[in-house]
C-alpha cells in the first residue's frame, strides 16, 4: 500500500526564490525546521482497502488494491459481496440476472479469458434486463494487460449498460461495443467504442471466457 500511496500523492510545488546565496539557504533551512511533519491519518487520498466476503478466483490482492483506487468515493469502505461466479453458479447470463435481483448495485464485473487476460467493467447499478441503455458516468471499463488500464466515460454518449436475454453490452458507438458477453457467458468481444474511448480489453476482439465474477459493492 505504501508504494501506491506515493504514486498518487501530489508533491508540493517548489517555491521559486528570487533571492540567492546565503540568504536563500537560510530561508530554506528555516522552512525545513518549522514545517510540521505530516502525522498518521493525514492522507485522505489513501483508499480504504476493500473487504471481500470470499476470495476471488480472478483477481489477486494487487489487482484488487489497484482497482479500488479508481472506484467512486461513495463505495469506499463498502464490502465486496460475490453475487455471481461461473465456478459456483454456472455459465448462464440469465442466472447472473437472477442473482442480481434485490440488489441495486453498484457492480464490479471481472473476467478472465482462455488467454489468461483479466478485464471487466464497473457499473453504477445492478446488471439487469433492460429495454435500452442505463447507468451513469461512473461506469468504466478496465483491463490488466498486464498493468491496469482504466477507461472512463468520455461524455460523447450515454450507452453505458444494456442487458438482453442473449447478451450483455457495456459501452457502444458506431455499431461497436466496449464489452459484450453472450447468453452462455462463454463467448465475448471487445472493440473501441465512443462511450469510453477504450482499447480492446482482451488480446483480440473475440475471446472465450474462462471465469466471470460479479461483485456488488454496497
Amino acid at each position: 500500500m505504501k508504494g501506491l500511496r506515493w504514486r498518487y500523492t501530489r508533491l508540493p510545488s517548489q517555491v521559486e526564490d528570487a533571492a540567492s546565496g546565503e540568504e536563500g539557504e537560510e530561508e530554506k533551512e528555516e522552512e525545513e525546521e518549522t514545517a510540521p511533519a505530516p502525522g498518521p491519518g493525514l492522507a485522505p487520498e489513501d483508499p480504504v482497502e476493500p473487504q471481500l466476503t470470499e476470495a476471488s478466483q480472478v483477481l489477486g490482492t494487487s489487482e484488487i488494491r489497484q482497482l479500488s483506487l479508481h472506484l467512486p468515493p461513495r463505495v469506499s469502505g463498502h464490502p465486496w459481496s460475490l453475487v455471481f461466479c461461473t465456478a459456483r453458479d454456472g455459465f448462464s447470463l440469465r442466472t447472473l440476472y437472477r442473482q442480481m435481483e434485490g440488489h441495486s448495485g453498484p457492480v464490479l464485473l471481472v473476467l478472465r479469458d482462455l488467454d489468461g487476460q483479466m478485464f471487466g467493467a464497473f457499473s453504477s447499478s445492478a446488471l439487469r434486463l433492460s429495454q435500452g441503455f442505463y447507468g451513469t458516468g461512473e461506469t468504466f471499463l478496465f483491463s490488466f494487460s498486464p498493468q491496469l488500464k482504466v477507461f472512463k466515460w468520455t461524455g460523447s454518449n450515454s450507452f453505458f449498460v444494456k442487458g438482453d436475454l442473449d447478451s450483455l453490452m457495456m459501452g457502444s458507438g458506431s455499431g461497436q461495443f466496449g464489452l459484450w458477453l453472450d447468453g452462455d457467458l462463454y463467448h465475448g468481444g471487445s472493440q473501441p467504442c465512443a462511450t469510453f474511448n477504450n482499447e480492446v480489453l482482451a488480446r483480440q476482439e473475440q475471446f472465450c471466457i474462462q471465469e466471470v465474477e460479479a461483485w456488488v459493492l454496497s
